[in-house]
């Protein structure tokens, strides 16, 4: 590392600012900054915090559509949460051309939303397990680029919400990044909502609406687009055994725009 320094060679005030240089130009020291406005991704895994730490600090980066390239997640040790229901296999890829999103951590984050005792598996009905490549599965889930999104989803091309078609789960990795303004809840709510709303659409789920003023909105109603009164809510089974739901039905809500390529940069 080449330092400028100003004033008498070997001054104490030039060493000084040789030392205030060399803490600022520290390439693996973090911005907590950065982090706390959404642009880096922060691993849940605990025992993995200090990878975890260097990993927080790359900043995040995707194109408008990707190559529809893929990275593969292994499958996890523990084998998912126990239960007699039917064993539904999915596996999670990540689009290649995504960056500072490693396949690992957004893997443990979805795992550790389909595990939580909250999720899809309360009711009994059903038991998730992430498998790695080459094993055998009921789906995918994907987070993709905006494009490729729409290549995979094969409806309306919006390039702005996320979809069930058919053994993909797609994740809209612009949703992932940065959410929808208004939602009433963190990022990581908001991440968590987009898992099980759908991964419900797999298990056989259509769109819900509210059920009333101030009351959370189902898992199913498509919180992408607007609450309609409802507060923000991720959870199909928010209070153990019994699903959280409500009308069957569907909004008129406008679509915003499809988005472009995205640097933290």
């Amino acid at each position: 590392m080449a330092y400028r320094l100003s004033g008498v060679a070997g001054g104490g005030g030039a060493a000084h600012r040789m030392r205030r240089a060399s803490r600022r130009a520290t390439p693996d020291r973090c911005r907590p900054r950065r982090a706390a406005h959404g642009d880096c991704h922060r691993a849940t895994d605990r025992g993995r915090r200090r990878d975890a730490q260097f990993r927080a600090c790359r900043p995040i980066s995707y194109p408008a559509a990707g190559g529809n390239r893929w990275s593969t997640a292994p499958g996890e040790t523990a084998g998912g949460r126990p239960g007699d229901g039917r064993l539904l296999r999915y596996r999670v890829v990540v689009e290649r051309d995504i960056r500072g999103l490693p396949v690992g951590d957004i893997a443990a984050a979805i795992t550790a939303t389909l595990n939580d005792p909250r999720g899809w598996t309360a009711g009994g009905a059903w038991r998730l397990r992430r498998v790695g490549a080459g094993g055998a599965t009921d789906f995918t889930i994907y987070l993709a680029t905006p494009g490729t999104r729409d290549t995979l989803c094969q409806d309306m091309p919006d390039g702005y919400t996320s979809c069930r078609n058919g053994g993909r789960v797609v994740l809209n990795v612009a949703r992932w990044v940065k959410g929808v303004p208004g939602y009433g809840a963190s990022l990581a709510t908001y991440r968590q909502y987009m898992v099980n709303h759908e991964v419900g659409h797999k298990l056989g789920l259509g769109h819900e609406r509210c059920p009333g003023r101030d009351r959370p909105a189902p898992v199913m109603q498509q919180q992408t687009l607007g609450r309609h009164g409802c507060t923000a809510n991720a959870w199909p089974y928010p209070e153990g055994k019994v699903r959280y739901s409500g009308p069957v039905g569907a909004y008129d809500d406008e679509i915003p725009r499809r988005e472009g390529a995205y640097s933290a940069q």
